[in-house]
């Protein structure tokens, strides 16, 4: 069986937990900041885990993270 390739653009974007779950950072941090409330600011830094309809097609695009 060859090799399957990791699609470089998820792997940027994901990374696998310990557990195997998958983690990602939130969105809305980029631009267009000054109407967001600090407090809103400051709970999109952290990052968070991937729905769970979703696991499966990640950690397909992702196999060897």
């Amino acid at each position: 069986m060859p090799k399957i390739k990791t699609n470089r653009g998820a792997a940027k974007r994901f990374r696998k937990t310990g557990t195997g779950k998958v983690r990602r950072n939130k969105a809305f941090t980029s631009h267009i900041l000054t109407k967001k409330s600090p407090k809103r600011k400051r709970n999109l830094r952290h990052a968070t885990t991937v729905a769970a309809a979703d696991q499966k097609n990640i950690c397909q695009l992702i196999p060897y993270l």
